[in-house]
């Protein structure tokens, strides 16, 4: 399945008052469950399954954090375009282990570049610039997890 189609399948379900989507194509069949909804749903076994629970999880997370810690940590933000992740999963900086990271900080990078790969369900994704610049920060390690909108890079 797309991922575009995949990703605006998971913006429908957060959005609306359903609580379960399951989509059957020719290339298998994909399971969208939202967060609340009973753990035996969701421990049925599918090709393809994409919970939507995650950002809200970690929505939840944050505003859980002590007022002391989410202060500094708004205003330790630099300023500048984001390059965010499309999609759940393992951030990687290069395309293979040990291989040369496809972008360093201070390197200027343009719209359309790979930036970097993030592995979901074993099929490795190349991530490209949606913003052109000079990248000042790189906000993820390699071989971290992470979620749908997380702030991967910042560029200038």
């Amino acid at each position: 399945m797309d991922l575009r189609k995949l990703k605006t399948l998971i913006d429908l379900v957060s959005e609306s008052n359903i609580s379960e989507l399951e989509i059957t194509e020719a290339e298998g069949k994909v399971r969208i469950v939202k967060a609340g909804v009973a753990a035996a749903a969701v421990a049925a076994p599918l090709p393809l399954a994409v919970p939507v629970a995650a950002p809200v999880a970690a929505a939840a997370a944050a505003a859980a954090a002590p007022a002391a810690e989410a202060a500094p940590a708004a205003a330790a933000e630099p300023a500048g375009k984001t390059i965010k992740s499309p999609m759940v999963g393992t951030f990687y900086r290069s395309s293979s282990p040990g291989g040369k990271p496809f972008v360093e900080v201070g390197q200027t990078v343009k719209e359309g570049q790979p930036v970097c790969i993030i592995e979901a369900m074993k099929i490795m994704n190349e991530i490209e610039a949606d913003v052109g610049g000079r990248v000042t920060r790189i906000l993820c390690e390699n071989g971290q997890a992470v979620e749908f909108g997380q702030p991967l890079f910042i560029v200038e």
